[in-house]
């Protein structure tokens, strides 16, 4: 079971960033995630999700958005935050390959 329950997106991303150790920022390209910061580059293969944390809009419940603490074969762990919207930028589909931790 999760230690936290957070009630804000920024308290989640801030908290996993801090203390938790989630330094990177991941986004889904087209054909890759990236790690913004580090500039790598890498295949859903090569990571792990280690858990997720949903959020609903405050004044629209269709505003969703999720969490995700994403661990690298190569050690490298951040968070990648995915919006779910009519104008989300990132590539659903290559988030959906990448494995979820096995406990």
């Amino acid at each position: 079971m999760d230690k936290y329950s957070f009630e804000t997106l920024s308290e989640a991303v801030n908290t996993l960033t801090q203390k938790e150790g989630y330094k990177e920022d991941f986004e889904a390209d087209e054909n890759c995630i990236k790690a913004l910061y580090s500039k790598k580059e890498y295949q859903p293969k090569d990571l792990v999700i280690i858990n997720s944390y949903r959020f609903e809009g405050m004044t629209n419940p269709a505003d969703e958005s999720t969490v995700f603490t994403i661990e690298a074969t190569d050690g490298t762990k951040g968070t990648l935050v995915m919006s779910y919207g009519a104008a989300t930028a990132q590539n659903e589909d290559l988030i959906r390959q990448i494995p979820l931790k096995k406990d």
